[in-house]
């Protein structure tokens, strides 16, 4: 941003609020963000399930994203977040032992710091019951 573009101090991002046509999110930018997701979460999810520990974040995360009643703002970042997850190259690439996924996490961290109240006991008991499933649990 140039100096003579600076932001202005009385504009705040609220993940609740619906966005308006033009204004923040990027409409390609979320549609290929959930293009991603909608291919690559699952099999990755299949694949990684037992190795992450924020496989239930993840899970919560990607059931809210689908709820049509999560605000658009929030169901945007958390596309990303999800898109960011299921790419094969990131910041730490996820083959390193013992490092691979602390991006991953971190990035999830994050995200639920800021949009966490979204997430609601209908999301957290489908991906409970999605970690025991796909984990062999019942």
């Amino acid at each position: 941003m140039s100096a003579s573009k600076k932001a202005s101090p009385d504009v705040t991002f609220d993940p609740e609020a619906e966005i308006a046509p033009g204004r923040a999110l990027v409409p390609a930018v979320m549609k290929l963000n959930e293009r991603r997701v909608d291919e690559g979460f699952w099999p990755k999810m299949r694949r990684v399930v037992a190795k992450v520990p924020f496989a239930k974040e993840a899970l919560s995360v990607w059931y809210c994203a689908k709820d049509d009643d999560t605000p658009l703002a929030a169901k945007g970042m958390m596309l990303a977040a999800l898109a960011y997850f299921v790419m094969p190259v990131d910041a730490v690439p996820d083959f390193i032992a013992g490092l691979g996924y602390t991006d991953d996490a971190a990035v999830f961290t994050a995200l639920l710091a800021l949009l966490g109240r979204n997430l609601k006991p209908k999301h957290k008991q489908a991906a409970q019951r999605d970690i025991e499933r796909l984990r062999g649990e019942n």
